[in-house]
């Protein structure tokens, strides 16, 4: 695939240039809670205006419902990314419509705006071939080259990551480029031992990736709200742990594979448990128990891993050439059960191994507990994009950035 540094070289100056970016940043209100999807574009914004051309930034935020909704606004996204540019970015308040045409024919060359959120036209997220290729036409008009920034978005079949890059000139941004890289070091050419940590809430959001894994990682280390399956696999009780009893068919296969292809497949040995999940607004004290994995109480939910688990799990990474971490160890955002995900963060840290953070959640807790983002490998932007990159699917919208 070409690449922005292509571009620039050709020349920007007075060319319209829609960027396929993610702002799709958590909001309390209109407060933005995680800026980061909005910092990670940065660079090619910033190269793209600094070189001339006329920027026409796009997102999704959220999951409306093909029509105009205020809570999904992109307006806050677009206020925090001009005080991060240090510039006036300016705002159409729909994507396609009047608005956007104005704002785009108003654009001097090296100003930005950003256009409303493209969710809001059926068309984006469209099943439909004909009414995809339609909403993409009328992007196609706000601009003269594309540029692919969004990462998190381009395991999705969308208007603007798969339809629109073929009616344009279209390049990869600084942050597809970067995010490819990145995950061919975690598929080509890995430095072993490949430790692979896995949290999350749900274990069949994983069973896809956790099946490819089982033939390239030496380790898998599991936690959060997937190990009680696990656990429960292991003929355990959980309480009223989180649990996909459909998926415990599933998991003990995957325990029996792991173990003929030798690779370790280490589980919580303790846990904390409480009688309730914890008031994550009020952050009111939540006073867990620790017991062990394999006693659980009956009427007792797990919600982080425990301190021997903890000791466990950073000792499997300290000696791992390659580490890949997706999902958090626990409910990271209650004081009380962010013990787990921190210890897997500094686990990363201290070793010296290549480092991933594989998105979404975890990304969100690294910066959440206050960790330095420069400390580790790599912080990607797309939870799902990575995963699904893992799992050896072709992703729609590195597929539509290719020549």
């Amino acid at each position: 695939m070409k690449t922005i540094d292509e571009l620039l070289a050709e020349g920007v100056a007075g060319r319209r240039v829609f960027v396929r970016a993610d702002l799709n940043v958590p909001l309390d209100g209109t407060t933005i809670t995680d800026d980061g999807r909005i910092r990670a574009v940065l660079p090619t914004v910033k190269a793209l205006a600094d070189a001339g051309a006329r920027v026409v930034v796009a997102s999704h935020l959220g999951r409306p419902k093909g029509a105009p909704d205020p809570v999904f606004s992109l307006a806050p996204a677009a206020a925090r990314l001009g005080e991060l540019l240090g510039a006036d970015v300016a705002f159409a308040t729909d994507t396609v419509g009047e608005s956007a045409q104005a704002v785009v024919a108003g654009l001097a060359d090296g100003q930005v705006a950003v256009v409303e959120n493209l969710r809001f036209n059926a068309g984006e997220t469209s099943k439909d071939d004909a009414e995809r290729a339609a909403f993409a036409e009328q992007l196609a008009a706000l601009a003269d080259v594309y540029v692919g920034d969004g990462f998190g978005a381009v395991h999705r079949k969308h208007a603007s990551v798969y339809d629109l890059p073929a009616k344009l000139p279209h390049y990869a941004g600084y942050l597809i480029a970067n995010e490819v890289a990145v995950l061919k070091k975690l598929t080509e050419d890995v430095k072993r031992p490949y430790v692979v940590a896995l949290g999350g809430a749900k274990v069949s959001d994983k069973l896809a990736v956790i099946d490819q894994l089982l033939a390239k990682a030496d380790r898998l280390l599991i936690g959060g709200g997937m190990a009680y399956t696990f656990l429960k696999a292991k003929g355990y009780e959980v309480g009223i742990s989180l649990l996909q009893e459909d998926q415990v068919p599933a998991v003990i296969e995957y325990m029996e594979r792991a173990e003929k292809n030798g690779v370790e497949l280490v589980l919580p040995v303790d846990v904390l448990v409480a009688p309730e999940f914890p008031d994550l607004k009020t952050k009111a004290p939540a006073n867990p128990t620790t017991v062990a994995a394999d006693a659980i109480p009956a009427d007792q939910e797990g919600l982080d891993i425990g301190p021997e688990t903890r000791k466990l799990y950073a000792s499997k990474l300290a000696d791992a050439g390659t580490v890949f971490w997706n999902g958090p160890m626990g409910v990271f955002e209650h004081p009380d059960y962010a013990e787990g995900t921190k210890a897997v963060a500094q686990a990363l840290i201290d070793t010296p191994g290549f480092t991933v953070v594989g998105g979404g959640d975890s990304a969100a807790a690294v910066r959440t507990l206050g960790f330095d983002e420069s400390a580790f490998g790599h912080i990607s932007t797309g939870g799902g994009a990575s995963l699904e990159y893992l799992e050896g699917k072709t992703l729609p919208g590195l597929a539509a950035l290719e020549d």
